[in-house]
């Protein structure tokens, strides 16, 4: 049997480029001219670095209850990523986007093929 310590590794790495990613999203989007068109990206940006830190100490802890919370992840970047590719046009929700998409891919991966 393969070790899991790559696959969460990953996981672990991917969780903090998001959170990473979504904080700077967030802060940037709360400087914009119009803040009210940004209003769903920066509620999203907020749920994904908590979500996302969640994640990381739950992978690092390597809980009982990893494969829910990694799909609840996958799922809340997944919603982030969506969210940010609105907003294209902004360096910083594209960079979000493609971490979050990341992240969501890495956490769907420990979703189906961790093992205890």
């Amino acid at each position: 049997m393969q070790s899991s310590a790559p696959l969460l590794l990953d996981g672990i790495n991917a969780c903090v480029a998001a959170a990473i990613s979504s904080k700077h999203c967030a802060a940037e989007s709360l400087q914009a001219d119009d803040v009210t068109i940004l209003a769903a990206c920066i509620q999203l940006n907020d749920e994904c670095v908590a979500i996302c830190l969640l994640t990381m100490n739950a992978l690092v802890c390597k809980s009982a209850f990893i494969k829910d919370i990694c799909g609840l992840c996958a799922t809340i970047c997944e919603a982030c990523a969506i969210e940010c590719e609105k907003h294209i046009h902004m360096a910083h929700c594209t960079a979000c986007a493609l971490q979050c998409r990341q992240c969501a891919l890495q956490c769907s991966k420990i979703t189906y093929h961790y093992s205890f």
